[in-house]
């Protein structure tokens, strides 16, 4: 392995890349063709460049062209697309480039990534190699967060048209049609030797620093060795609703010494009836769950002038 040091002198000296975009992200398949000309015109050789119109092809595609060994694999999509790339790339000497392009695009904003296209690439061309946190779903790296509770539920049922024509406010519209059936969990959270028991309808584990497009916290992201473990709302289907218009309109605001986040290296998950878990927007099992952290498991292109811890 070279050193970030290293792998960003040579990222900038030679350009050698590979793109993979999914054109099935809310902007993929418009952007592709300008992405190709943004790079091309900022030097880097494209030792492959590749549309994914079939989602099934696109963890081998990403595979393909990382075995080409570029130093930077430059993926473009949304979360779900970032994340296949950051298990792929985890503990590798390839760093990884974002071009923001899905609909909430959490990774992205946790690094810094602008989410124009062309300033995006203005940080492949001018950013810094940087070491970022993986989060651990028993053993599968993601980068944002495990949702257990309706996230799942939203995860199977929101149509790709509606993500497509509404962007984010897609997963509270989905959210609004599945609250009459859903019912509330008891989950049990274990760590550092002590538990914490929420009856609620959605439990998060975040590794990043966004969520749904907003900060989680104004101190959270994914270079700080901390997971935040948080309840959204109670039992009750107002309570849901309203801490998620507070997590959404004061986040920013929020610290993680504040209730009711939990910040920790290591944590188990259990729920007083077998729930499904999302993991990055992916369906990953069912509790209960131990999620972990791999620390500086990843690196990735972020803004000059990026803090590395």
């Amino acid at each position: 392995m070279r050193t970030k040091q290293e792998l960003g002198e040579a990222i900038r000296r030679d350009r050698r890349a590979a793109m993979v975009v999914n054109a099935h992200s809310r902007r993929g398949r418009h952007q592709y063709e300008r992405a190709c000309g943004l790079l091309t015109a900022a030097g880097f050789d494209l030792v492959a460049k590749h549309p994914v119109e079939q989602v099934d092809r696109l963890e081998s595609t990403l595979a393909e062209a990382a075995d080409l060994r570029p130093d930077l694999l430059i993926a473009g999509g949304g979360d779900g697309t970032l994340s296949a790339a950051a298990r792929l790339l985890a503990h590798r000497d390839i760093a990884l480039g974002m071009l923001p392009m899905g609909t909430t695009n959490n990774f992205a904003r946790t690094v810094g990534i602008p989410l124009r296209l062309d300033q995006a690439v203005d940080v492949l061309v001018d950013g810094t190699v940087v070491d970022v946190d993986l989060g651990l779903a028993g053993g599968t790296p993601f980068t944002n967060h495990v949702g257990i509770g309706l996230s799942a539920d939203i995860m199977l049922t929101t149509p790709p048209r509606l993500k497509r024509l509404t962007g984010r406010v897609a997963y509270p519209l989905t959210a609004l049609a599945l609250l009459t059936r859903h019912r509330p969990l008891r989950a049990t959270v274990r760590a550092g030797g002590g538990e914490r028991t929420y009856v609620t309808r959605q439990l998060y584990v975040a590794n990043g620093g966004f969520h749904a497009g907003r900060p989680i916290t104004a101190d959270a992201d994914a270079d700080d060795r901390l997971l935040v473990a948080y309840p959204v709302g109670g039992p009750s289907r107002r309570g849901l609703l309203r801490d998620a218009v507070r997590n959404a309109t004061t986040g920013h605001r929020r610290t993680l010494h504040e209730e009711p986040f939990l910040a920790v290296g290591e944590l188990w998950v259990d729920t007083d009836r077998p729930a499904v878990v999302e993991v990055d927007g992916e369906l990953h099992g069912r509790t209960p769950i131990r999620i972990g952290l791999a620390a500086n498991a990843l690196r990735v292109m972020a803004p000059a002038g990026t803090v590395d811890r």
